[in-house]
């Protein structure tokens, strides 16, 4: 990004509005237990979630985040500030607590390919719209459709990049006025599901496709089956293959996707180099639990790129051919040793060990 700064750039790279949760993640469960069932784990972390899952993938990809949450006076919403602020270096002199309020929780138990979750919160006294005025500008936003739209609109008005996302619609009626807002966005990436349900169409290609006519950048992931994007402002067009690892928790898996696609095109990168750096930087992700803390920063994203040289360099032919995907990566990642990201815990802890690592 350094290249790409000037002395006349906002001072936030991406600005986020939205929920902060308290994550209580399960892992390593073969199966959810049934009713009156206590089945154990294999594994438990917490983190902070909801729109921090974002905001963390943001900040740790090196984007200069802010967000815009409102925050309880409990002990979670301590530690989540502190983690979010002091340890992650997310801009949150817009966000503000709120006495008398409990964080909202959500317990994520991941078991047979998928996540199942029970989540409790209350609204906040006040609206977020009342204090993204405060926010310092930003050259980019990610917003969610279904959420308030008002102040990121103004937003495009003045110049930031607006990438859009949208979540599953439980109604099943997959109403296409719930996309008028995409005319103030320069990106939308839906999962394929989202995507076909949308467009009426029977396959993520043909989704994106459709996509491509309402925003500049349409972008569909599609899990373990790879990517889709098509860049009418360059003309370009990829698809990408996702990255095989073992997923033990896909908790904020687009949030991190979303972020390097963020960076990728604040960049100027290429479509094809900035849709592989998204699945790779998702795929390092699924592999931690805990959503937000399992974002990658650069150290993790240098360990796997010398890592898979090494291996390619030894003759592993699937290394190999890997590693010719993601050749772009020699004139990004760090030269320097970079320090790996802390992993969420079994329990939230007073004084971070980050530093220690």
């Amino acid at each position: 990004m350094a290249g790409q700064r000037s002395d006349d750039d906002p001072p936030l790279d991406v600005l986020l509005s939205g929920t902060v949760f308290f994550d209580i993640v399960f892992t390593g469960m073969e199966r959810l237990p049934r009713p009156g069932e206590e089945l154990w784990s294999k594994g438990m972390g917490s983190s902070p979630g909801g729109i921090a899952n974002l905001a963390t993938a943001a900040a740790r990809l090196g984007l200069r985040t802010g967000l815009v949450a409102g925050f309880g006076d409990d002990a979670y919403a301590d530690w989540m500030w502190h983690t979010m602020a002091h340890e992650e270096g997310i801009d949150l002199t817009a966000s503000r607590r709120f006495t008398d309020f409990h964080s909202a929780l959500t317990v994520s138990i991941a078991a047979e390919g998928d996540r199942a979750m029970a989540t409790h919160g209350h609204d906040l006294p006040v609206p977020l719209s009342s204090l993204i005025a405060a926010a310092p500008a930003s050259r980019a936003a990610v917003v969610d459709l279904a959420g308030e739209t008002s102040w990121w609109a103004q937003l495009a008005q003045r110049g930031a990049l607006i990438f859009a996302d949208i979540g599953f619609d439980p109604s099943g009626r997959w109403d296409t006025a719930d996309l008028a807002p995409l005319t103030h966005c320069h990106a939308f990436t839906p999962n394929a599901l989202e995507a076909m349900s949308y467009t009426r169409t029977d396959s993520p290609d043909r989704a994106v496709r459709a996509l491509a006519e309402r925003v500049p950048l349409a972008v569909v992931t599609d899990g373990a089956d790879g990517s889709y994007a098509i860049d009418g402002s360059t003309g370009e067009e990829a698809f990408c293959p996702a990255v095989p690892v073992t997923a033990i928790d896909t908790t904020g898996a687009g949030d991190v996707f979303a972020a390097a696609m963020v960076l990728g095109t604040l960049a100027e990168w290429p479509l094809d180099e900035r849709l592989r750096f998204a699945s790779l930087c998702s795929a390092l992700a699924v592999q931690q639990f805990g959503g937000s803390l399992a974002a990658p920063g650069w150290g993790d994203i240098t360990d796997w790129w010398r890592c898979m040289s090494r291996a390619a360099d030894d003759g592993d032919l699937r290394a190999a051919y890997t590693r010719s995907g993601y050749r772009f990566l020699d004139g990004v990642v760090p030269d320097h040793p970079v320090h790996g990201r802390r992993r969420a815990q079994g329990t939230f802890a007073l004084r971070s060990d980050a530093g220690k690592h």
